[in-house]
């Protein structure tokens, strides 16, 4: 008789959408929540990267063994780290000397092998690509890129399909709310904006948001921090750039150039006015990142901090509604996608407090 393996466990979960009461009081309109901080690796990460790794596994052979490569600021590698472990196969992860000891630890806890090498996440990239992928008799070396892969964007993708199930116009959760009018995310490489544009597109129709002043169809507010801005920079250059340096405290977003793919999205959003592209800055990042944790008793990076400052800064109502009567903005359903991160602790929490509290 044959036997069969069984399926590997899918690397990602279905998040929660949750609306917010408190957040929507501060932004002055609806806001509901996508919380991707309960990510098996902490983040959105798992979804992208975890749905790479399935995918490149279930095309190589069975006996094959097979070993996963990945270059990373940080989350990328813990979401490439716990997928392996799902998957049973070995891990390597190359982050930059900016990656916090604090990140690295958590990296080798879960049994990755860790290199940390240049400055930014583009010299460790190079260091994994010309030495670790170095042919290996035996081996199928497996390069997992954090955000530059279709598979990656179509995992991402796979959060914009909850939704617009939760949302929808039919039987969501939150139907009967008038559809989505805009999600707000941040980014590094590009990765998740990829991805939410990727899914925004094939649930556009379920998730429009018609009648009423403003937009049908879902806009997207990408959010960067200054000294990790590439793509904000790419757009008032009117061509794609890579920074000289990333000079945030935001290490996850720092990718100094973001993908051909995102840099696409960009030019076709700024011509329709489907995506706007915005910068808060290191301060207001790492104080919404305290604010939030009184507020929703979640606790978040500074990265998902650029996002979720858009809620208490005046931003939302700055690009998305600064036409509209506060009567009009009351009713706007905004999702915040509130994507974890792991270089986070009370601790951190507490420096950003004394750092820029009194400020």
């Amino acid at each position: 008789m044959g036997s069969c393996s069984p399926e590997p466990p899918k690397p990602w979960v279905e998040t929660p959408l949750i609306f917010s009461p408190t957040l929507s009081r501060a932004a002055g309109c609806n806001i509901f929540l996508k919380l991707e901080n309960v990510q098996p690796s902490g983040s959105f990460k798992s979804r992208g990267i975890g749905n790479m790794m399935l995918t490149a596994l279930a095309n190589t052979n069975p006996d094959e063994r097979v070993h996963f490569y990945c270059s990373s600021g940080g989350n990328a590698g813990l979401a490439c780290a716990t997928t392996a472990i799902a998957l049973r196969r070995p891990a390597t992860i190359v982050v930059p000397t900016s990656t916090s000891a604090f990140m690295v630890s958590k990296l080798r806890e879960l049994g990755a092998e860790v290199f940390q090498i240049g400055a930014s996440w583009a010299e460790a990239d190079a260091f994994l690509r010309e030495t670790c992928l170095a042919p290996e008799d035996g081996v199928n070396k497996v390069y997992v890129p954090p955000f530059d892969h279709p598979d990656v964007w179509a995992g991402a993708a796979t959060l914009v399909d909850e939704i617009a199930l939760e949302m929808g116009a039919v039987g969501g959760r939150y139907a009967d709310r008038g559809g989505l009018h805009a999600i707000v995310c941040n980014v590094g490489g590009g990765g998740l904006l990829n991805g939410v544009m990727e899914g925004l597109e094939r649930n556009a129709k379920r998730l429009s948001a018609g009648g009423g002043a403003g937009v049908k169809t879902p806009q997207v507010l990408a959010v960067e921090t200054v000294g990790a801005e590439s793509l904000y920079a790419s757009v008032q250059a009117g061509e794609l750039v890579t920074l000289p340096a990333i000079t945030s405290i935001a290490t996850s977003l720092g990718a100094r150039r973001v993908s051909e793919k995102t840099w696409e999205w960009a030019k076709k959003g700024g011509k329709d006015g489907s995506l706007i592209c915005s910068t808060v800055t290191d301060k207001e990042a790492a104080m919404a990142c305290v604010r939030f944790l009184d507020d929703a008793r979640i606790l978040i990076e500074v990265a998902c901090g650029a996002t979720i400052a858009t809620a208490y800064n005046g931003d939302l109502r700055r690009y998305l509604g600064k036409d509209l009567t506060d009567e009009e903005w009351a009713t706007r359903n905004v999702v915040l996608v509130v994507c974890g991160g792991s270089n986070t602790s009370l601790e951190i929490l507490e420096k950003y407090k004394a750092t820029y509290g009194a400020e």
